[in-house]
């Protein structure tokens, strides 16, 4: 609840100063210890696996599940992430939406309930909102806009950075 208040407030703040001051496209800097061209390898290999289906456990391109696929994609680029979406949630470093940078997680969670239920990789954040990849049950490994998605914003929970 704590999350979805910030998030609004973030949002209704940084639309009002649109406005009135020019702003980057971009909102993050890269994280350090990574450079913009690591970040974007990460990113591109991700997005290499565009399509891949679902698969509950899956762990590798003929199927992933959402902590499969970070998992995956994160330890080709020497880091070694929890098997599941609710562990990864406690490795790296809270963030907050603002400094959401490729390359950095963000995971979901439904209301009154404890457990963490998804896990995407974060691709971009801009004034348009947090780009990310991921793999869903309905459409495998796709690339959406989840500040404006009506289904996974509500559930938006932590951002934290494992990079």
């Amino acid at each position: 609840m704590y999350l979805r208040l910030l998030l609004t407030c973030f949002s209704l703040t940084f639309l009002a100063s649109c406005s009135t001051a020019r702003h980057s496209n971009v909102l993050s800097t890269t994280p350090k210890g990574y450079t913009n061209t690591e970040k974007e390898e990460i990113i591109t290999y991700a997005e290499q696996q565009l399509g891949t289906r679902y698969k509950y456990g899956g762990k590798d391109p003929k199927g992933f599940d959402c902590s499969g696929f970070t998992s995956y994609v994160l330890r080709n680029f020497g880091r070694t992430l929890d098997a599941t979406a609710h562990g990864q949630a406690n490795q790296g470093k809270a963030i907050s939406p603002e400094e959401a940078a490729p390359g950095d997680l963000v995971f979901f969670k439904r209301p009154g309930q404890s457990r963490i239920f998804h896990v995407s990789l974060v691709v971009a954040n801009s004034r348009e909102g947090i780009i990310v990849i991921h793999s869903t049950t309905s459409r495998g490994v796709v690339r959406e806009n989840i500040s404006r998605s009506s289904y996974w914003q509500p559930f938006i929970h932590a951002i934290r950075r494992v990079l």
